[in-house]
Order: C-alpha cells, then structure tokens, then sequence
C-alpha cells in the first residue's frame, strides 16, 4: 500500500502545478484585457505574474511527483499564449494600431513563439537541460511585455537613451526576439535551486532579486535583465563561434541536474 501511494500522489497535488499554469493562462488573457483598455502598464504586472506562475509550476510538479504529459502540453500551450500572443497584443495596442502594415509584426512574433515551443516538445521536452536552443519564449515574453514600462521611467527618459524614438526600436526588439526564439544560439537555463553548487546557489540569488525588485523597483529592473539575459546569449553564441568552440548541445555533460525538466520552456 505505501508503494502504492508513492507511485500515484493525491489527486490534490496533481492538480496543484496544473493550478499554477492555469494562474498562468489567467494573467495572459487578463494581460490582452488590459491592453485592450489601454491599461499598458498593468497589462505588463499580469505578464510578469505570469512568468512567476510558471517559473513555480514545473519545480512543484517535481517536488511533488506530479509531473506528467498532460501538464507539459499544457503548460507549452498556456506558454503560447502568455508569452507569445498576449505581449505581442500588447505591443500593437500601445503602438503598432496606429500604422497600416505593423500588425504584421504581431503575427511574425506569435508565430516565432509558437515555433519555438513545438520545437522544444518535440526536441527536449522531458530532459533536464543547462542550455536551450534558441531564446526561451517566457525570457522573450517578459523582455517584450516590460518595454513599455522601462519607456515610462526616469532611468530612460532622463538619460542618452531618452532621445531614441522607442516606438521604432520597439519595431526591431520585436523581431529579433522573434528570430531568437527560432535560432539555433544557445541560452542558459535557469539552474535548480539549491546551495550545493555555484550555479544553484547563484540561481538562488537571482530569484529573490526579482523578488526584491518585483515590490521595489519593477519598471527599472525587469526589461534590462531580460535584455541582459538575451545579449548573455548572444555574446557567448559568437564568443563560442569565433574560438571555434563546441556548441553546448553537442556536449552531453552540459546537460544535467543544472537544467529545468518537463516544463522548462517556460522556465525556458
């Protein structure tokens, strides 16, 4: 009987990473609600809750045992959604309605999203992974959907960067987070947490930053760590091409307890 139940857990805990992903799916379409209004900068807070729902979920579903095949198509669906259709949403509410052809853009990102998201089920769905192929569409979402907010700061508006005409660089984040998210450049994968190791425990560390700047300084922190994030990529991609390094796909060592399971797309 004690077999038993270590091998099918309570319906409840089943049910509690799916919950998460549903919290998830639920900030998305409230993200395009509020775009729709007009209400940008609270159409960006329900992206960004977003991406915590589903940073939580997969590590639930591990600590509880509950992952399963339905939870990781779900979650690449919700994923699909939130961070692929609701920030491009967004952007055109903001910005691209007000031009003839620029929905276009809309489209081109969706799609890239959705892309990328297939491509990881069919690819790496289910494997622990230290590095993602192409950029994470949860990372391109969040990076997207903050946009607005750092537009709206002192930190931009105040500096050398305040003279850019943001609506045309909007233009260009868009579709090169969309190609991106189909390349072929490695990006790292948020590491487990823990504190035995130097990336766990740096991953650690990372978290709770957001946490901190989640209450305190939202609007200034989140869209230039996603930027960060997405040259860190980059950087490394080309550092790697003009060394003549090996990719990182190609060393099965990379691929470890460092990585993210089953829903790690969205971790991803």
């Amino acid at each position: 009987m004690t077999a038993l139940r270590r091998r099918f857990p309570r319906p409840s805990l089943v049910m509690l990473p799916n919950g998460f992903t549903l919290a998830n799916l639920f900030f998305g379409v409230f993200a395009i609600v509020a775009a729709a209004r007009g209400d940008h900068v609270q159409a960006g807070w329900y992206i960004v809750f977003g991406g915590f729902c589903d940073m939580l979920d997969g590590r639930i579903a591990r600590a509880t045992n509950t992952g399963s095949a339905f939870g990781e198509e779900l979650d690449s669906l919700v994923d699909a959604i939130s961070f692929g259709l609701a920030p491009a949403l967004m952007m055109y509410f903001a910005v691209l309605r007000h031009a003839g052809w620029d929905w276009i853009l809309v489209f081109l990102y969706a799609a890239c999203a959705v892309m990328r998201l297939a491509r990881f089920n069919v690819e790496s769905a289910g494997k622990a992974k230290a590095y993602f192929k192409g950029l994470p569409t949860p990372a391109a979402g969040g990076t997207l959907a903050t946009y607005y907010w750092f537009s709206q700061t002192p930190l931009y508006n105040e500096t050398f960067i305040g003279g850019w005409p943001w609506e045309t660089i909007l233009r260009f984040l868009m579709a090169g987070l969309a190609f991106l998210m189909i390349s072929n450049v490695p990006f790292p994968g948020w590491p487990k947490f823990t504190f035995r190791t130097v990336h766990g425990t740096a991953g650690i560390i990372v978290f709770f930053a957001s946490i901190f700047a989640l209450f305190f300084l939202p609007k200034e922190f989140f869209f230039p760590f996603g930027i960060l994030y997405v040259l860190t990529g980059v950087i490394l991609a080309v550092v790697r091409g003009v060394l003549e390094l090996p990719s990182p796909f190609d060393d099965p060592e990379e691929d470890d307890e460092n990585g993210d399971s089953r829903f790690e797309e969205s971790r991803s």
